[in-house]
């Protein structure tokens, strides 16, 4: 008897737990994603300065580069130039804009769509239009153990913006970004190309004043885009607000600007108060080729 039972129970057994997991089914309440407070990592939304029908070509000379990043890679796989020309495009338009992206999914004959997922993946595109000096402060865990919320605090005293904003003049645009691989200067910022290192509040507020004269004595327009050492083609006189604590500046496009790198007076990443080894000839009995060779 019990040999015929336990068939049919076994048997049932299944049906039973599928019943049970459908009736759970039915009683489980729906599940919502979080609620998303800005849509610009993702969404496009057109705009009077950002949509598909401004037009954008590369200048002959960005076309000369392009043909020579293509060569770089096999006819049948120049979509892997995606990168380089995005940043290009960048770099002439101002910004990654949607038509920016049409033109570079043309020249590279792949679905726009997929030039699209590269330009919202990486945080490097901006597709907004950004002022012209990009203020990016690092806050990560080394800036922040020296003091990064002393600059934060400086660029928001000295440009009554916070992070995500522009400046009413479109002259800068203030960012807080993760690590940018400094640490050892830390804290620093990225002002478009250039690092600028080792800062503190004042040496943070003399940097932007610097770069505001700058760009006022050389007629800078909002939207401009480059590094911040060259600011224009203007031929100023005079010394830019350079404090002691920046020491050393540059000469670019006939104006003072300060030199990207620390701006505490060491050259490197050496230690601060100096080097504590390798100060004298390596000692025993290795000797080094004096062909010059390596």
């Amino acid at each position: 008897m019990a040999s015929r039972i336990l068939p049919s129970a076994f048997r049932r057994a299944p049906r039973a737990l599928r019943q049970l997991q459908q009736q759970q089914w039915h009683c489980r309440p729906l599940s919502t994603t979080p609620v998303r407070r800005s849509d610009s990592l993702q969404v496009h939304r057109d705009s009077p300065e950002n949509n598909p029908s401004i037009p954008f070509k590369f200048t002959p000379q960005n076309e000369q580069l392009i043909q020579e990043i293509l060569s770089r890679y096999p006819s049948q796989y120049k979509k892997a130039a995606v990168m380089p020309i995005l940043d290009l495009g960048q770099r002439q338009h101002g910004f990654t804009s949607i038509s920016v992206m049409n033109e570079v999914a043309r020249l590279l004959e792949m679905p726009p769509m997929r030039v699209y997922e590269v330009a919202t993946f990486y945080t490097m595109y901006n597709r907004v239009p950004v002022g012209r000096f990009h203020v990016q402060v690092c806050t990560t865990t080394p800036c922040m153990l020296r003091d990064s919320d002393a600059v934060m605090k400086a660029v928001e005293d000295h440009l009554g913006i916070h992070h995500g904003q522009t400046t009413k003049d479109g002259l800068f645009t203030f960012t807080e970004v993760e690590c940018l691989g400094a640490c050892a200067n830390a804290p620093m910022v990225q002002i478009n190309d250039d690092f600028y290192e080792d800062l503190t509040y004042e040496s943070t507020v003399d940097l932007l004043k610097a770069l505001q004269f700058a760009a006022e004595k050389t007629g800078a327009k909002p939207g401009e885009v480059g590094s911040a050492g060259h600011v224009g083609t203007g031929h100023i006189t005079g010394d830019l607000p350079v404090s002691s604590e920046q020491g050393r500046a540059y000469e670019a496009a006939g104006l003072k600007v300060p030199t990207p790198g620390p701006l505490s007076g060491r050259k490197s990443c050496e230690p601060a108060t100096g080097l504590t080894s390798l100060t004298s000839e390596p000692w025993g009995n290795e000797t080094l080729r004096k062909d010059g060779q390596l």
